[in-house]
């Protein structure tokens, strides 16, 4: 519904309006120069979602505690719930859900794959690929490196924050700075997973481009304590889910394309010893933007 409070502190009235409706529903009919044009009927047009709320419904994650991980130009965590819980305080999101009746969480690392993709070009690759191919096991004096390449939302909630290398030395190599990439990604991810209270969930499924970069599975297992399930469908999961919102708004039915979200094509449970290594380096990296916010602020355009 529309918040007449909000809508009154913008000098608007419900009359500015559109109707509002599920993402499940049909929202109107597409009108008939835009048909012709596209060599379609007038077809239904569902209400539809957002690109993480759709990714849900292409994945299957559309009962409380069902949950995604997406690894895009952002990474997100993305947990379905049975009630609004909001925590604004750490940066976390709180919608409804793009289905009747239920709502989601979220937290967002504003630069996930987008910053691999940075440190990779800077490091002199040609591509995140040809980055990624060899990069071994790494040591425990390697270098930490935080993506805020774009500021942070979860749970620092700080549009100030920017990339950081931090334990350079002459000894660094241009395949520690990509492995430090892989790690920061994966510590934010886990920071924004601890924003929503590390729900009990039993495993989280993969979406997003992002998740064909080798090596990045293992570590998002490992630093976030649950197994990852890749999905057939999971890189183009939001594409599906508008497409099964449409279906359901055409259909009138909203469980039957629910049962089957995609099929497994593989799980990833986390590795014990990897866990345990990163957790002592992620000890360190959390310290970083505590040590650095005031620093951030000052260099802040």
């Amino acid at each position: 519904d529309w918040s007449d409070v909000l809508l009154a502190a913008t000098g608007l009235t419900r009359d500015h309006m559109p109707r509002l409706v599920e993402g499940s529903a049909v929202s109107g009919v597409l009108r008939k120069p835009v048909a012709e044009a596209l060599g379609l009927p007038q077809v239904p047009v569902a209400g539809g979602g957002g690109d993480n709320a759709a990714s849900a419904v292409g994945v299957g994650a559309v009962a409380p505690g069902q949950a995604f991980v997406s690894v895009g130009t952002s990474g997100v965590i993305f947990i379905a719930d049975d009630a609004f819980r909001p925590n604004p305080g750490r940066g976390v999101h709180t919608f409804c859900h793009a289905l009747p009746e239920i709502w989601h969480r979220m937290s967002v690392t504003l630069s996930a794959a987008s910053a691999i993709d940075s440190v990779a070009r800077l490091a002199g690759f040609s591509s995140t690929a040809e980055a990624v191919a060899n990069l071994g096991d790494g040591q425990p004096d390697d270098p930490l490196f935080a993506p805020w390449l774009s500021g942070e939302r979860t749970p620092h909630n700080d549009p100030s924050a920017s990339g950081v290398f931090v334990g350079l030395t002459h000894a660094t190599t241009r395949e520690a700075l990509v492995r430090a990439a892989l790690e920061g990604v994966a510590f934010a991810l886990a920071d924004g997973f601890e924003a929503l209270g590390s729900p009990q969930v039993e495993a989280l499924s993969v979406v997003g481009g992002g998740t064909r970069i080798a090596g990045l599975g293992p570590l998002l297992a490992a630093a976030l304590g649950r197994p990852l399930v890749y999905r057939d469908g999971g890189e183009t999961a939001a594409a599906l889910g508008a497409a099964r919102l449409a279906w359901m708004a055409l259909e009138g039915e909203v469980a039957e394309p629910l049962r089957r979200p995609g099929q497994v094509l593989r799980e990833l449970t986390p590795d014990k010893e990897l866990a345990g290594r990163l957790a002592l380096r992620r000890a360190v990296w959390r310290r970083l933007h505590p040590a650095l916010s005031q620093t951030f602020q000052e260099l802040s355009p």
